[in-house]
């Protein structure tokens, strides 16, 4: 089909690379404008801005699709669908109507748990055992279209949003390349969403990722592990030139007792409001990740320490 892609990170390249490669005709690519990025804060395109060029298509970067010339440009498209997948920007309702077959977005949760802007990192940090991805077709309430494919993904102790989000995309970019041939052959079914069960998925705000020690354990588990990889879970480390800030990025819950913020052993387990959190992986400001271990080799945390 005669296809727009609306996209922006490397979850929704995914789905751009599978689109390609099953002969779609790809129109336009629309992601959001470069940004600045690196040490040097040079502006940069996106993952899926980066690979449509080098697939030599079309591509745009508008600051808003509600712009009246955005709006024109995409309905001369002339296209039969469009597929939305992380885009980052509401779409108008001229924009949605527009093609001759409807637009359609790949979500990660299981609707109509989890509408809004942070599925995956919500569904972590709420404790959900189960999560998934779904093709919609999209309508101008936010998430709120029928269900045309749909696809579980269990979450484990040791998941991360950044590993929710590696199986998703994959297993999402399939569901949609056959979602689109069901549509181009009038075989898809659409499936309303209950109205029972609705949550909304808020983005994620700078506040909430600073560690609060003193909340329970299974709690704080869940938020680093829903933060991670970004925008990270934090903390402040004391050293000798004073406190450090440190990203917890994987951890898991142990039964143990101590005042909250305190270092329970040398092997970075932490003390909590009820429990206490072994943090299996972290990253010191201005470095890359390392596991606990590689960590403790060149910054020993001694049993006793308080981290604030």
């Amino acid at each position: 089909m005669r296809l727009a892609f609306l996209g922006t990170p490397d979850f929704a390249l995914t789905t751009l690379r599978r689109l390609v490669a099953a002969g779609h005709e790809i129109a336009c690519v629309y992601s959001q404008p470069p940004a600045p990025r690196g040490r040097g804060q040079t502006l940069k395109p996106s993952p899926v801005h980066a690979f449509a060029l080098d697939q030599g298509l079309i591509v745009r970067t508008p600051a808003s699709m509600r712009d009246p010339g955005e709006i024109f440009a995409f309905e001369a498209l002339d296209l039969e669908a469009a597929v939305v997948v992380a885009f980052g920007q509401i779409l108008p309702g001229e924009v949605l109507d527009a093609p001759v077959f409807g637009a359609f977005n790949l979500h990660g949760s299981l609707l109509p748990r989890w509408r809004g802007a942070a599925p995956i990192q919500r569904a972590i940090m709420a404790g959900d055992a189960v999560t998934g991805v779904q093709v919609m077709r999209m309508t101008p309430g936010l998430d709120e279209g029928p269900i045309l494919a749909s696809e579980t993904l269990p979450i484990s102790s040791l998941d991360t949003a950044g590993s929710i989000f590696e199986r998703m995309a994959d297993i999402g970019a399939e569901l949609m390349a056959r979602t689109l041939a069901a549509v181009e052959h009038g075989e898809a079914i659409e499936t309303p969403q209950p109205a029972d069960g609705v949550t909304y998925a808020r983005k994620i705000r700078p506040k909430e990722a600073r560690i609060d020690w003193s909340r329970p354990g299974l709690e704080i588990d869940r938020k680093i592990r829903g933060l991670s990889p970004f925008p990270g879970a934090w903390f402040l480390l004391p050293t000798d030139r004073g406190p450090v800030r440190v990203k917890a990025l994987l951890s898991a819950f142990e039964d143990a007792d101590g005042a909250p913020g305190q270092v329970l052993d040398d092997r970075l387990l932490v003390a909590t409001g009820q429990g206490a959190v072994r943090l299996l992986r972290v990253q010191r400001e201005g470095r890359g990740p390392q596991d606990a271990e590689a960590f403790l080799r060149g910054a020993a945390v001694a049993a006793g320490t308080r981290l604030d």
